[in-house]
């Protein structure tokens, strides 16, 4: 028993039947700083802060509370905790407190501060605050998103392109293969046709001079004709190297070669002629099957006007343009009969097969000298194989 004396009399306490404190302590949270820059507003009556959203980029975030505790205040105690960042609560100490965080993820938390009296009675609403710390951009479900499109559309982009030009490989091995065999076919019947020919003509040729070779006129006439024979063989079988020869694959091969024939074959004819080309072409590639199905043409042309027109002269013109060239054999024989495109002959239409083949033209119609006139009409690059001329 305890006796205190008073002004009004003696007081008697008896400390075995002292109540307990049963008020809790409110919690107040007085400031609420990001990098040094105060965010709430301060003072007792200011609306009490419940939401703070911090931008990307920020390094630190401190709030500081205060315990109202009136009843042995330095015998308060406080405890806080960051939810989503920390499991277990932190101790205040005595009536008052901070709380400092550095470099926080971006997140949603909630900031809770709890307080007891002397007696150990919580209150455990305390006080509370949203926090929200916002992403960078490129942490962003918007940046991300277009991140992750555009990653999956450069990966579809490099499969497409890499399938795209496999096939494309795949689709030029087999041109080249297609081309190759259609080269060789056609070299194989060039030395059927030509050479096979004309051997076989100088073996028949050979046989008739021994059999007749008690006859000398016989034998003189069979030995012009073998070599007659074998000068058209050995022409032969040069134009078959130069078609195959892939150095003469220009504009500049092709018209020299034709040229030099028509310059041979006209000359031994004895018909005078005119070549008139430029002094310079240009250096322009031609594909294989240009350059031979031109200059059969052209050869097929040049062999009409020798052996049909009935002209005393002839002449070869070369005209370019940007796409493409075009190449006139003219005379000034009789013309065509008036039946010709009735008639339909081999060597016209050989002639007009070959040109659309390379995806060119083919007229013949009557010359300004007086006879006829050839005009063969070629692109410079010639349609795919796989493409019809139109």
């Amino acid at each position: 028993m305890l006796w205190i004396p008073t002004i009004k009399g003696l007081a008697a306490v008896d400390p075995s039947h002292i109540e307990k404190n049963p008020f809790a302590p409110p919690v107040i949270l007085e400031s609420v700083l990001v990098d040094g820059r105060i965010q709430n507003n301060p003072g007792l009556r200011a609306p009490a802060l419940s939401e703070l959203v911090i931008p990307a980029g920020k390094e630190s975030l401190d709030l500081r509370y205060t315990v109202l505790s009136l009843s042995a205040p330095d015998q308060a105690r406080s405890r806080y905790r960051l939810e989503n960042h920390e499991t277990g609560w932190t101790e205040g100490t005595g009536s008052g407190g901070s709380a400092h965080y550095t470099k926080l993820p971006a997140n949603r938390y909630l900031f809770r501060i709890q307080a007891c009296n002397v007696d150990e009675v919580w209150n455990e609403t305390g006080a509370s605050l949203a926090v929200t710390v916002l992403p960078p951009f490129w942490q962003t479900w918007w940046f991300l998103t277009i991140i992750t499109f555009l990653l999956l559309a450069v990966i579809v982009s490099s499969v497409h392109f890499v399938s795209t030009q496999k096939l494309q490989r795949q689709l030029a091995l087999l041109r080249q293969q297609e081309a190759v065999e259609k080269e060789r076919a056609r070299i194989a019947r060039d030395l059927h046709d030509q050479l096979g020919a004309n051997l076989t003509q100088v073996a028949l040729l050979g046989e008739m001079a021994e059999n007749d070779k008690e006859l000398p006129d016989e034998v003189e006439a069979h030995a012009q004709q073998i070599s007659a024979t074998a000068r058209e063989t050995t022409r032969a079988l040069d134009e078959i190297v130069w078609t195959v020869n892939p150095a003469n694959d220009t504009l500049d091969g092709l018209i020299n070669y034709i040229c030099k024939y028509a310059q041979e074959f006209l000359a031994l004819a004895d018909l005078r002629y005119r070549i008139e080309v430029p002094p310079q072409l240009p250096a322009v590639p031609i594909s294989p099957e240009l350059r031979h199905n031109a200059f059969l043409a052209a050869k097929e042309a040049i062999n009409n006007v020798v052996k049909h027109s009935g002209a005393s002269s002839a002449w070869l013109r070369l005209h370019l343009e940007p796409a493409r060239f075009i190449l006139e054999i003219a005379d000034d024989g009789k013309g065509l009969p008036s039946d010709a495109a009735n008639k339909g002959r081999n060597g016209l239409r050989n002639m007009r097969k070959r040109m659309e083949e390379v995806g060119g033209d083919f007229s013949i119609g009557p010359a300004a000298e007086g006879g006829t006139l050839v005009r063969l009409t070629a692109p410079f690059s010639p349609l795919p194989a796989t493409e019809s001329p139109a």
